[in-house]
């Protein structure tokens, strides 16, 4: 059996680390970072996800803000609570809870944010600055996928790595991080032919496509670095788009739950404190 790359445990150390550099702040009398999340309707998953996001800001320290709207608010109105809070000061970093609603316009939202309070690393600036190397938000699941890596010193320099999936959120970001890493990239998706024969080439696995158990065990070998990012929830138990057998074949592997997505709010902390000490904050 491979090693199961813990990420519920890396988490909690990097939340450790900004909860001292919060008390810091404190103690030189100085705010404390605030994340403002905004959510729209009433989506069960979301409204969880969101819940999590604020739990996990309070426990490090930070301020939270959650601006709950209704499902039939506007795209006008949604955008003048975006720009009310890049106008805020007390506001390090924005966030929008996604999905939207289908009358929104999604990429109009995301280039309302501030991008420097753009924490999700999703506004056409900040990627521009991923794709060039350039210093900038990087989108908080793809960041967290690196820092478990890094965590566990799996090097990517040289290595063959396959993206399954090419969202703007995922797929597109963590292929541009392992590109920067030196890793030679390979993006499937679904019209992809020969997902089979890249399987077996490929070092490194990034499964993104967001189909249940995907991914099953006999597509996996001993020396392959397999990363899970999807979750589902179904008769009572969360499964990834891996095959949970499959991460016993692969030389590491992270698993559902407890893999990926803590990593995902750990960096979107990480993200927050960046952008607050971006501003005219020093610790």
């Amino acid at each position: 059996m491979g090693t199961l790359l813990d990420g519920f445990m890396v988490s909690k150390a990097i939340r450790s680390e900004l909860k001292d550099r919060v008390a810091k702040l404190i103690s030189n009398g100085k705010r404390v970072p605030c994340l403002a999340v905004i959510i729209v309707g009433e989506d069960p998953a979301s409204q969880t996800y969101v819940n999590s996001k604020a739990k996990q800001s309070k426990d490090v320290g930070y301020t939270s803000q959650t601006i709950a709207l209704p499902t039939q608010t506007t795209q006008e109105d949604l955008i003048s609570a975006v720009e009310k809070l890049n106008h805020d000061n007390n506001v390090d970093g924005i966030l929008v809870q996604l999905p939207l609603p289908q009358h929104i316009d999604e990429d109009a939202l995301i280039n309302a944010i501030a991008p420097e309070k753009d924490v999700d690393g999703l506004h056409p600036l900040n990627v521009g600055y991923l794709n060039l190397g350039e210093p900038t938000f990087i989108p908080c699941t793809p960041k967290g996928i690196i820092r478990l890596l890094d965590w566990y010193n799996i090097n990517l320099e040289g290595k063959r790595a396959l993206v399954i999936g090419r969202s703007r959120l995922v797929g597109k970001p963590i292929a541009a991080l392992l590109m920067a890493r030196n890793a030679t990239v390979t993006v499937a998706h679904s019209k992809t032919t020969d997902l089979n024969a890249l399987l077996a080439e490929a070092e490194i696995i990034v499964v993104a496509m967001g189909r249940p158990e995907f991914i099953k065990a006999e597509h996996i070998k001993a020396n392959q670095v397999l990363v899970d990012v999807g979750i589902h929830r179904g008769d009572g138990k969360i499964i990834g788009d891996v095959e949970h057998a499959a991460y016993e074949k692969a030389a590491f592997a992270t698993p559902v739950p407890k893999g990926v997505g803590p990593m995902t709010i750990a960096s979107l902390l990480e993200n927050t404190m960046e952008a607050y000490l971006r501003g005219d904050h020093h610790e």
